[in-house]
């Protein structure tokens, strides 16, 4: 059995839409998504965003069960240009298994094998990500890959990281940080969204632009996901 985890259902769609005998299940209080890809059963975990959230579910999901192993997985922001919307990122720092197979496998994909960084929040300024990339020595960030690379080697379970960029310095999201996303009750808040884009309307061409860039970047990865998974 393979887990498989994204932080939201905004990252997870299109894949759980590759799934076959899909059926929903709960376990340790804990929603799952079960399915099975070329007859290999795959459970998906939605971690929530950010360390305290990640960590609760996710020891909760991996408690009692044996997994071959994990893939962590979703939305990565760049850190510099050289990314771009809708590259694979294999982050060689936080997988404990051998990358040379899976890039094989994705060999007909624009993927890269660095470091990605675990940040504490999203970052929504070019400045703010140059500099992170020249002291951390990462070309992307997330919010949860750090703690999940924690939890399963605790456990000995082999880590995959893969993540797709969904923007980069030159695209930003459409809004600042706090209005796209409000960490504490783990959802957009769409009175303080709707308010916004209402006063600053000139945004809206931005905001469905980054849909679109969301919708491209999710199908890549559901791609790249079901051409691993069936191999694992």
């Amino acid at each position: 059995m393979i887990a498989v985890t994204f932080a939201l259902p905004a990252e997870s769609a299109q894949f759980l839409r590759c799934l076959t005998n899909k059926t929903c299940i709960e376990r340790n209080s804990v929603g799952i998504i079960r399915g099975e890809i070329d007859h290999r059963t795959i459970e998906v975990l939605h971690t929530g965003v950010g360390e305290k959230v990640c960590r609760q579910r996710l020891v909760r999901f991996l408690d009692d069960q044996e997994f071959a192993c994990s893939i962590s997985t979703g939305f990565a922001g760049a850190l510099n240009d050289d990314l771009q919307i809708g590259d694979l990122l294999l982050a060689e720092n936080f997988s404990t298994i051998d990358l040379s197979e899976t890039r094989a496998l994705l060999s007909g994909l624009p993927i890269h094998i660095a470091n990605l960084l675990t940040v504490p929040a999203l970052i929504d300024s070019r400045e703010k990500r140059n500099k992170l990339a020249l002291t951390s020595g990462a070309v992307a960030a997330d919010m949860e890959t750090q703690f999940i690379a924690r939890t399963c080697a605790a456990r000995g379970i082999p880590l995959l990281s893969l993540r797709v960029i969904s923007d980069t310095p030159r695209d930003l999201f459409p809004a600042s940080a706090d209005v796209l996303f409000d960490i504490e009750r783990q959802r957009t808040p769409m009175p303080k969204l709707a308010k916004y884009f209402l006063t600053h309307p000139n945004r809206i061409p931005h905001l469905i632009r980054f849909a679109r860039r969301i919708a491209f970047a999710r199908k890549v990865l559901a791609d790249a996901l079901v051409a691993v998974v069936g191999k694992r």
